[in-house]
């Protein structure tokens, strides 16, 4: 496919006026075209495609049909289907009244090509830009983030089921790419074993015949894997994705005990952020969340939070279900910048935040608001007990000084597990030990006091964060919970579509900018935000 970029031409004459006598007043995709008619161009995408070979498609085109689509939540089947049957769409797409559209495949063959060349943000980027140049979006204000579950576009597994998929799959994917060295090679009671999609009502019952059929897994694997590792195998086997899946889960999972496969059980295992939970989906990981397991992602959105403002989405991260929100909230400062995007106040839960972020957030220019986490010691949970907060810190003497006005003895630098700089500060014994109010700062029965302090910026941040609250600005955090009700209720933003992170955040990207070009053609007929709903019956309490 070879692209001449061509500009952007008028609705057919027959095509507008059938639209505007059946949408007397418009609708959304149609009021995109009036208002946005130049959001994406072909010079957009001009890196995508070849200088030479068959004519590709306007990509411009698929860029809007691709937004359609995730606005109305519909497949590449049914969105291929409205380009053909819709007055509305091809109005938008300034298309003629009998045009024949086009493949479905040929929306997936365009999320490829984005994907490929990591241009997954292209979308919403010029998306912004156009925005921004209307004065739509701009810097300096106030954004918020927050973080919901995703589910991943696989079954989950238990351990075993997990084992005999993972072999059942990488037996299929070499019966495809070579069947006369597989059909050779495998056992017969392989065909009988691994012929069916693994169920765990398929599976033997009791713990003695599942061990043994663990170790018969095991072993057959094992068998597999060293067959490929032979001098006449054919070119490129072990090289198959699902063959080296199969290597990865045997080595996690398995062990070599007397000349028999052994299946380890959960603490020999490595933790879960380093295994995949299912052969088909490598990048998805089971994670817990106040009492919830679901397998998959996490998606963080941010969005625009100013008052008199419509409110649009500025950033979209996915990462697995293991990652940590607080990891995440420095890699959304920096794309912010980087996008001339970034706010003055971003606002955020406790998940989020941690002393080092607070200073990070100030040097960067932004006042990053949010819960602290408490101080969970004993000592701030017990009256007249000494927390960190009893003692005084000069630092730079670099010395502690305690409730009782004895000095601490070292002062020693640490990184913490997240490696930031952090101190440590001991007592002497002979001031401690003998100490009248010793029960009320430490019961350690033998030994000094000792306390974990953050980095001077980080300690004063935390301080001042913890002594300012989080005031009434804090309020406008909720409303990030309307954004992510829309996505996933119109959208469907929770389910993945696709199998894997890249595919399934570009999913994420593009609702985004569905959701946003909703708001923005709402906020230009004069609707305000949606206020929180009350039922009639609380209103009688007022």
């Amino acid at each position: 496919m070879s692209l001449h970029p061509q500009p952007i031409g008028e609705i057919p004459e027959m095509t507008a006026r059938i639209a505007q006598a059946a949408f007397r007043k418009g609708n959304t995709i149609m009021r995109l075209r009036d208002k946005f008619g130049a959001l994406y161009t072909d010079v957009d995408f001009a890196h995508l495609f070849p200088v030479r070979g068959q004519r590709a498609l306007a990509p411009w085109r698929l860029a809007l049909v691709t937004v359609f689509q995730f606005l109305e939540h519909l497949t590449d089947r049914q969105a291929a289907d409205q380009v053909r049957a819709r007055i509305d769409w091809k109005y938008a797409l300034g298309l003629e009244l009998d045009d024949p559209g086009f493949d479905f495949s040929v929306l997936s063959e365009f999320r490829t090509r984005l994907i490929h060349v990591k241009a997954d943000h292209l979308l919403l980027d010029k998306m912004l830009a156009h925005f921004k140049a209307q004065g739509l979006v701009k810097a300096k204000g106030r954004q918020r983030t927050d973080s919901t579950h995703v589910l991943a576009h696989v079954r989950a597994l238990n351990h075993l089921e997990l084992v005999a998929e993972t072999l059942r799959a990488a037996l299929n994917e070499l019966a495809t790419q070579a069947p006369d060295w597989t059909r050779g090679m495998a056992e017969p009671e392989w065909f009988e074993r691994y012929g069916r999609r693994v169920f765990d009502f398929r599976l033997p019952k009791g713990q003695a015949a599942r061990t043994a059929y663990a170790t018969t897994v095991g072993n057959d694997g094992f068998q597999l894997l060293a067959a490929l590792d032979a001098i006449n195998v054919p070119a490129g086997l072990r090289e198959l994705p699902l063959v080296q899946t199969l290597n990865l889960v045997w080595t996690q999972h398995f062990e070599c005990w007397n000349g028999q496969a052994r299946l380890r059980d959960g603490p020999e295992l490595p933790p879960g952020a380093e295994r995949p939970v299912s052969p088909y989906e490598l990048e998805a990981r089971g994670s817990t969340k106040r009492g919830m397991w679901w397998l998959g992602y996490k998606a963080h959105l941010t969005e625009t939070c100013d008052d008199n403002e419509v409110h649009l989405i500025t950033h979209v991260l996915t990462t697995p279900a293991t990652g940590q929100d607080v990891s995440q909230t420095r890699e959304i400062q920096q794309a912010l910048i980087a996008g001339g995007l970034e706010p003055q106040q971003h606002l955020v839960d406790s998940g989020y935040v941690n002393a080092g972020l607070f200073a990070e957030s100030h040097q960067r220019g932004i006042t990053l608001i949010g819960p602290p986490r408490p101080n969970t010691s004993w000592q701030t949970k017990v009256e007249g007990a000494f927390n960190d907060r009893a003692f005084s810190i000069d630092w730079d003497a670099q010395q502690v000084t305690c409730p009782q006005g004895k000095r601490s003895s070292s002062w020693q630098t640490t990184p913490d597990r997240q490696d930031r700089p952090a101190m440590t500060v001991h007592f002497l014994v002979r001031d401690c030990q003998p100490c009248l109010v010793r029960a009320q700062c430490t019961r350690a029965k033998y030994g000094p006091r000792s306390l974990k302090l953050h980095s001077r910026e980080a300690h004063e941040a935390l301080r001042a964060a913890q002594s300012q609250g989080l005031g009434k600005v804090y309020e406008a955090r909720a409303g990030i919970e309307g954004t992510i009700a829309q996505t996933t209720r119109s959208c469907g933003l929770r389910q993945a579509r696709y199998r894997g992170l890249a595919k399934t955040h570009f999913q994420h990207v593009v609702t985004a900018v569905a959701v946003n070009a909703a708001r923005v053609i709402a906020w230009r007929q004069g609707r305000s935000h949606t206020q929180t709903p009350t039922s009639r019956f609380a209103v009688l309490r007022a």
